[in-house]
């Protein structure tokens, strides 16, 4: 009798042994597919995958200028022959895409005097706005030592544009590869040079409108104001280059 007792129990005992091991498989493998679905979402997007420039437009227009030329991963622009400030054949060019709350990355480096910019929150509307920066905030971009911009605050390589001026000095100099990042999710702005935090500030409350009122965008009643719009890479008449141009939604 004892041994036909002991023998259910013992079963009853191996089937409760063997029934949460199944479930913690099926918990297992539902939890790496959401691993798998979250790090999918949150991916880096590239901006720069082929050498027609499939991702980008010039601002205002439908095609890439003929001085932009990607080779390898790497994006220059040619300013070897000018227009007025800018290149023969360049121009502003803007992201096919907009985005609202967005991690960016960007490598660039700038040639000797030469000065140049990536904004962001771009509104491309040429019947009001001529350039991207007559709308989009811009993260500097100058060779400090020799371009005049390079000497003057708010306005040296790494600081939001005739806005704030970056905290410390992490720029390397003009022909060296230099990595600015930009963060931006629902107001919150942060920037980060070489993978440094040197910039933080909240857009659109009353104190970026005193920023704005007391900089040269004041002329432009929508700078600074649109949040979701184009990343642009900007053309000021110098070479430059960029590389590993990511963007990632928030």
């Amino acid at each position: 009798m004892k041994k036909l007792s002991f023998l259910p129990i013992s079963l009853l005992a191996l089937a409760a042994c063997q029934s949460p091991a199944k479930k913690a498989t099926g918990d297992s493998v539902a939890a790496t597919d959401s691993v798998v679905k979250d790090s999918s979402a949150s991916a880096f997007v590239p901006l720069l995958t082929d050498s027609t420039m499939s991702n980008w437009h010039n601002y205002g227009k439908t095609g890439i200028g003929k001085a932009w030329h990607l080779k390898d991963g790497v994006l220059h622009l040619d300013a070897s022959k000018k227009a007025d400030w800018q290149s023969n054949g360049g121009g502003d060019i803007v992201s096919n895409d907009e985005y609202e709350n967005f991690d960016l990355k960007v490598e660039w480096k700038i040639s000797r005097a030469g000065n140049s910019g990536i904004m962001f929150y771009v509104h491309e509307d040429t019947t009001k706005y001529k350039y991207p920066w007559q709308t989009g905030p811009e993260t500097q971009i100058a060779d400090n030592k020799e371009n005049e911009d390079g000497k003057l605050i708010k306005h040296r390589a790494g600081d939001l544009y005739d806005l704030i001026s970056i905290s410390k000095e992490v720029i390397k100099p003009a022909g060296e590869w230099n990595k600015t990042e930009v963060v931006a999710n629902n107001g919150k702005l942060d920037i980060l040079v070489n993978d440094e935090k040197v910039l933080s500030t909240t857009m659109w409350d009353e104190n970026w409108k005193k920023l704005v009122a007391g900089s040269k965008f004041k002329e432009w009643p929508g700078f600074g104001t649109f949040k979701k719009g184009h990343i642009a890479l900007q053309d000021h008449g110098a070479d430059v280059w960029f590389r590993n141009v990511e963007i990632k939604k928030l």
